[in-house]
């Protein structure tokens, strides 16, 4: 049995000792876990195979599963890759050191074993300063999570410890995980960038940088059987626990109804938000941070998957993340520890459906139409609210004065825009009115819809984050397209100037203002599909 040397590096500077004794290790061949701002990282020496065979042979790991190479200098990229796009130098200049990984086309000196058989490279640039020392007095580290493979990563040395005991030379206390999740994964060897895993880096912030960035099937679906893994995380089961986890979509309400109907004896244990657990005191109950913050779930998913076994849960009943931001990456690590095994606990959805002007939320809306969807038009609401006879009327008369009003006590429209849009002020105040009435109506025409039988009501809503509309939707479509393609639609649509409907534009948020907030994002413009891009959604909300 190994003996495994136990090394305090909490500190760069108190603990260099224990530092450079993990570093000579590693240069003489060794195996050792180290910390970093994502996981716990079991390294070896990226350029020698047989140490690098005996990460695979500690964790368990299938041969053909790709590790990540961690480097502390930029510098060192053109010694692993052979080629160093110009993406790449702008991704590291954004990003690095941090919770990065891009894949590269690699050099020979890369081993076979490193690469999972590939002719990519998998490079990181780690932020922790403990990592980055110890890889600057080594050499480039090959190191995946330092778990039993298929098992959750670890993010605390207790954790590391428990899982690499006696199978690694040394374990470095290093505290606790900044992230909480492996590094986001992104392809440059391919002709357009493409995410492969999430993580601390959100695609949006990718796209900020480079524009197009596709993201890969796989991050939220099983790898098809006759696909190649590129990157860590994706073929195999991942970050499970020994308890079979099963995802319940739906809100809370739905949830705790599902399980009540479902587990009266309280068999199941349950993986929830923060405050909710008084919900479920008579059963096994553990918590993945707080509903709404993926960034506290990104630090409490892997303990709470390994708690769930510690407290001797066999089967699970899980909450299901949003996908919003960081939370994609919550999701792809959870739904993998499931297995990808859903229970779709809603009954009928009400959907937000928004983006930018000309963007082709009319065409997403007439294809859900055809799934017996209801569509409801905010822009019509907002029309009919301030007919005679309204009760918004009166709200708008006390806060603009009865001068909108014409003799028979109808809306003056030309009138009550020159007068709110004359202020911010008076903008705000308009807002503040309309807003909350067009809403509710929204909601009412929502819940009649669904009472009828529509399989889902969708509430277009151009404004719906502004209006508070996305806290009535159980989920979120994001409708996109490029200005070129907006400018020409507006032109056509509405018959007014390119600089008419270029300043209509000016006046909403970019595109990553819509698809953050969002929990799907609809591509309406060629070469894309409105049915494939909503074949996700449709499958998960969609009772067809």
């Amino acid at each position: 049995m190994k003996q495994t040397l136990k090394l305090v590096t909490k500190d760069v500077n108190k603990d260099i000792a224990d530092i450079e004794k993990c570093a000579e290790i590693l240069k003489n061949g060794g195996i050792a876990v180290i910390p970093t701002e994502t996981v716990y990282g079991l390294a070896a020496d990226a350029f020698n195979p047989e140490a690098v065979k005996n990460i695979f042979k500690a964790k368990g790991r299938p041969s053909d599963n790709p590790l990540i190479v961690h480097i502390s200098r930029f510098d060192e990229i053109y010694n692993i890759a052979r080629e160093v796009p110009e993406s790449a130098k702008k991704l590291a200049e954004a990003f690095w050191p941090g919770p990065l990984t891009m894949i590269l086309p690699k050099r020979d000196e890369i081993p076979s074993v490193t690469s999972g058989n590939l002719d990519t490279v998998a490079i990181r640039m780690p932020s922790n300063p403990i990592a980055n020392k110890i890889i600057a007095l080594s050499c480039p580290l090959a190191a995946p999570s330092a778990n039993i493979s298929g098992f959750p990563s670890p993010s605390s040395y207790e954790y590391a410890l428990s899982d690499m005991d006696t199978r690694a030379d040394a374990v470095c206390d290093g505290g606790d995980c900044d992230v909480g999740v492996e590094s986001t994964v992104i392809t440059l060897a391919s002709p357009v960038p493409r995410l492969l895993r999430p993580g601390g880096i959100t695609v949006e912030q990718l796209r900020s940088v480079l524009g197009r960035v596709d993201v890969d099937e796989a991050v939220l679906n099983p790898l098809a059987k006759d696909k190649t893994a590129a990157s860590p995380g994706m073929k195999y089961k991942h970050y499970a626990p020994n308890a079979e986890i099963t995802i319940i979509k739906g809100n809370l309400k739905e949830f705790n109804e599902f399980i009540k109907e479902n587990d009266p004896e309280n068999k199941y244990g349950v993986l929830c938000f923060e405050g909710e657990e008084d919900l479920f005191k008579n059963r096994i109950c553990v918590t993945m941070g707080r509903y709404g913050e993926p960034l506290t779930q990104t630090h409490r998913l892997f303990d709470a998957l390994r708690e769930l076994d510690e407290q001797g849960a066999k089967k699970v009943y899980s909450r299901a993340p949003s996908k919003q931001g960081v939370g994609l990456a919550v999701c792809n690590r959870l739904y993998r520890s499931a297995a990808f095994r859903f229970i779709n606990a809603i009954k009928r959805p009400i959907v937000g459906l928004t983006g930018q002007t000309g963007a082709g939320k009319g065409y997403v809306g007439e294809y859900l139409k055809k799934l017996n969807c209801a569509v409801i038009d905010t822009d019509e609401i907002a029309h009919n609210i301030t007919e005679k006879g309204s009760d918004i009327i009166n709200e708008l008369v006390n806060a603009f004065g009865d001068s909108i009003l014409d003799k028979d006590g109808n809306v003056i429209r030309a009138k009550l825009a020159s007068t709110a849009f004359s202020t911010k002020e008076n903008t705000l105040k308009l807002n503040s009115v309309m807003h909350p009435g067009i809403m509710r109506i929204a909601k009412e025409k929502a819940d009649f819809a669904l009472e009828e039988g529509s399989a889902a009501a969708v509430i277009d809503a151009p404004l719906l984050f502004e209006a508070g509309g996305d806290r009535i939707c159980d989920t979120i479509i994001a409708v996109t397209a490029p200005e070129d393609i907006r400018l020409k639609r507006i032109t056509e649509r509405d018959s007014i100037t390119p600089e008419q409907a270029r300043m209509r534009m000016s006046a909403q948020h970019d595109d990553e203002f819509y698809i953050s907030k969002s929990d799907f994002t609809v591509r309406s413009y060629p070469p894309y599909k409105i049915e494939d891009e909503l074949k996700q959604f449709v499958n998960e909300y969609i009772n067809i």
